[in-house]
């Protein structure tokens, strides 16, 4: 095994550390969304995981309660795109490590 064995593990070495890091960055991240002009917001976390649900009270219709969950999966959905959109423009691997 020569040097192009050591060289290939370091790479490797690497790449699992700026993995680490990417992962530790997401989980601080935080997004929010919205969705029926701020009736409804949404706060993701990195890892998609919501934490925390605003429902201004004037949105909520008893009658209407098909209403209340569009709403609510648009600011999610809403939130989400953020977070995609800052991953890919955030976060990229060292050059030559890419897959």
């Amino acid at each position: 095994m020569g040097s192009g064995y050591a060289k290939k593990k370091k790479e490797a070495k690497l790449m699992r550390e700026k993995f680490e890091q990417m992962q530790a960055k997401l989980k601080e991240e935080k997004a929010e969304g919205s969705a029926g002009n701020g009736l409804v917001t949404v706060v993701l976390n990195g890892e998609h995981e919501m934490l925390s649900l605003k429902i201004k009270p004037e949105c909520v219709d008893p009658e209407d309660v098909e209403g209340l969950e569009d709403l609510i999966r648009a600011a999610y959905s809403n939130a989400s795109k953020k977070l995609e959109e800052s991953s890919q423009s955030g976060l990229s691997l060292p050059p030559g490590l890419g897959f």
